[in-house]
């Protein structure tokens, strides 16, 4: 049995933390691993900032990964650079893994982006809605590489809003899957039947330390996603997808989670045991809704703001880069009838504590009415 919180304790590269993950965090850490000799530059972004990937392993499965295609979207690199330092290390699953495996790891796909801590890249582009035009130059990387591995298996590893629940349930999404569709009808192939599989594994084990909390995320088919269009080319692609796990605005433990889903995904293509995992058990991982608001703060009517007929107030952040750091801004949008929304955090204003937090975190300060 894969004792995965021993190893991840072991394995997590503690100087790499936080929402705001760039080439400058990334880089010194791949050239201090054993696999320095197997980093290659396989281009530049708009900005020409350099693109790198590292190969590990000389199995006959390969598996390529990359992430931060979305810039601001760290979570995954950093389970990504847990995973290299876990196979630095001699074990039986790491032995395993180097001789019957070769992954390619792209950590940061859109380093502009990554710098800028921006979903786009310089261009404004989308990366993931790029696969078919190919217009950028982060897009065409990803094709060549991708068209040079022939892979087996393709993690396409990215991080979701907050806003996201399991289902019509109280429980955050915090990590969710998604094995992509490779046709407007969402059919079913053999590709996609082993990426079903594949998620079904990880779920497995998810479910011993966050059960309820992984969704499955829509699969409305979109050919301009990368995804769909590996999917489409008879690749078995799965979407991972870091969500919030209460209180860890920074991420760190969802990164442990998508850590585990990482290493058993990768176990469970080495001992072959993919055809283990039923493909109807994919469709009771429940899918995603978006019913989760960040704060609600009840009896706002106590302190005077610019909402003045709203009792209570639905709260989200918006992550801002600050002097080279992510900051939390809080952002109201929605008014009264929250009735159908669940809060990660709840505030009532009528309790000294309550209003105390609201205070010291300024988390109303732009909405105070000015006397």
């Amino acid at each position: 049995m894969v004792n995965f919180e021993e190893i991840f304790k072991e394995s997590k590269v503690d100087n790499v933390t936080g929402r705001y993950v760039t080439n400058e965090d990334v880089f010194p850490f791949l050239e201090q691993t054993v696999f320095k000799n197997e980093i290659k530059e396989v281009g530049k972004s708009v900005l020409n900032a350099p693109i790198k990937m590292v190969t590990i392993g000389h199995g006959k499965t390969k598996i390529l990964m990359w992430s931060q295609m979305h810039g601001n979207e760290s979570t995954t690199t950093k389970a990504v650079l847990d995973l290299i330092h876990f196979l630095e290390k001699s074990s039986d699953l790491s032995l395993s893994i180097l001789e019957n495996c070769t992954l390619r790891i792209i950590p940061i796909l859109n380093p502009d982006g990554a710098a800028a801590y921006t979903r786009i890249n310089a261009n404004k582009i989308d990366l993931n809605r790029d696969a078919q035009d190919q217009s950028q130059p982060e897009s065409k990387i990803l094709k060549e590489v991708y068209l040079d591995f022939k892979p087996d298996f393709c993690f396409n590893l990215h991080d979701q809003r907050t806003i996201f629940n399991v289902g019509v349930t109280d429980k955050p999404a915090t990590v969710s899957f998604l094995a992509p569709a490779f046709n407007k009808e969402r059919g079913m192939s053999a590709s996609r039947d082993k990426s079903m599989q594949l998620i079904v594994a990880m779920n497995s084990v998810l479910q011993e330390f966050i059960p309820g909390q992984v969704g499955r995320y829509d699969d409305g088919f979109n050919s301009n996603c990368v995804g769909d269009a590996f999917q489409m080319l008879n690749t078995p692609t799965i979407l991972f997808e870091s969500g919030h796990y209460p209180g860890d605005y920074d991420r760190e433990k969802t990164r442990e989670f998508i850590f585990y889903s990482l290493l058993k995904g990768v176990e469970t293509i080495v001992n072959k045991e993919v055809d283990l995992y039923k493909v109807d058990s994919y469709f009771d991982i429940p899918e995603n809704g978006k019913l989760f608001l960040d704060l609600i703060i009840y009896n706002a009517k106590s302190i005077a703001t610019i909402h003045p007929e709203a009792d209570s107030l639905g709260v989200l952040y918006k992550e801002v880069l600050k002097n080279g750091k992510v900051v939390f801004a809080p952002t109201i949008v929605e008014e009264n009838n929250l009735g159908c929304f669940f809060a990660h955090k709840k505030l009532n204003l009528l309790i000294n504590s309550d209003l105390d937090y609201v205070k010291s975190n300024a988390l109303l300060s732009d909405c105070l009415l000015v006397n």
